[in-house]
């Protein structure tokens, strides 16, 4: 036989519905006034605010089954509100982006994330199916020490590398960890510059020859930097001839450019001595050479276009 109360049902229909289950009691919701509750330690009744005796169950029914066993947690956690969901993170700067870094400078890697909360920020690179990672939370991971994670500001996350490596081209991932994880992919390109050394109409050459006694002229062109910061230097025999004062007539002159730098060598009154190779070099970045000939009582210009002939003869003969 089931008990049934009746009396003004302040709860709502669902929680009383849930508590009758549980101890086998039919209630009539439309009149229901009372609930109570039971602590199994100190089996001390609870009541809602204007509920009845306990005794009140009882004139109902000649049963006096005990409420005790209803857990008072368990209760409460099935009909209260789970409230507003968690906030999730978002990326401030898209999903994607493409940085470009010169080969040899330095470069920062941006993840700027809202609402992050409890949950952590990682950067992995992607290679193919491979993936490396390179810091979670606050720590660096790579066993590359050209690595290194900047202090987070203002949400972002900054992953440090220097100097670049023309092998440092390809896609990071900035991952925070959501289920599934949130991505943001950033697309890294290195600039290689491009050093030549070029004759009086511009065109790329291996060789220069001159006359003794005449000076020295070489060219040297610095293309794809869009910010030179680095410092042309020549070199010849493994001496720095930018600074060299022993031989004197030497003369170094470079002019920055919108993408790059020009650097003109001048060496006065040569001699078959100052015949040899010449390296021009952005620092340690990228070089070229070319051999210089000083000749003597023979017509450089002559010497010039017939070495230039041959080698565009053995060209064609090379492609056919």
């Amino acid at each position: 036989m089931l008990k049934t109360y009746k009396g003004p049902n302040t709860l709502g229909d669902n929680a009383l519905q849930q508590r009758n289950a549980a101890v086998g009691t039919k209630v009539d919701t439309s009149s229901s006034k009372l609930v109570q509750v039971s602590s199994r330690l100190g089996k001390l009744s609870k009541f809602i605010p204007g509920s009845v005796p306990s005794h009140y169950w009882h004139d109902f029914s000649p049963y006096t089954e005990s409420y005790e066993d209803i857990d008072e947690d368990d209760f409460f956690e099935t009909t209260s509100s789970t409230g507003p969901p968690e906030p999730l993170p978002y990326f401030l700067d898209g999903s994607a982006s493409n940085v470009t870094a010169q080969l040899g400078g330095r470069v920062l890697l941006h993840c700027r994330v809202g609402q992050l909360g409890d949950k952590t920020i990682s950067w992995v690179r992607r290679r193919g199916e491979e993936l490396v990672l390179l810091s979670a939370g606050g720590l660096t991971l790579a066993s590359d020490g050209r690595w290194s994670l900047q202090a987070a500001s203002h949400g972002d996350w900054r992953l440090a590398l220097s100097p670049v490596a023309a092998r440092d081209h390809g896609p990071y991932e900035c991952q925070v960890s959501t289920h599934p994880p949130l991505v943001r992919t950033v697309h890294l390109s290195v600039l290689v510059p491009k050093v030549e050394i070029v004759d009086e109409r511009g065109v790329s050459v291996s060789d220069k020859f001159y006359k003794e006694g005449s000076i020295i002229e070489l060219r040297c062109v610095i293309s794809k930097v869009p910010q030179p910061s680095g410092q042309v230097v020549w070199t010849h025999a493994g001496k720095h001839l930018n600074y060299e004062t022993k031989r004197g007539g030497i003369s170094v002159k470079t002019e920055v450019l919108n993408s790059g730098a020009l650097s003109r060598l001048y060496i006065a009154n040569a001699a078959r001595k100052d015949s040899g190779n010449y390296t021009c070099a952005l620092e340690d970045v990228s070089a070229t050479t070319v051999s210089v000939h000083v000749l003597k009582g023979e017509n450089p210009l002559a010497m010039q276009r017939g070495r230039g002939h041959r080698q565009t003869q053995s060209k064609l003969f090379i492609i056919s």
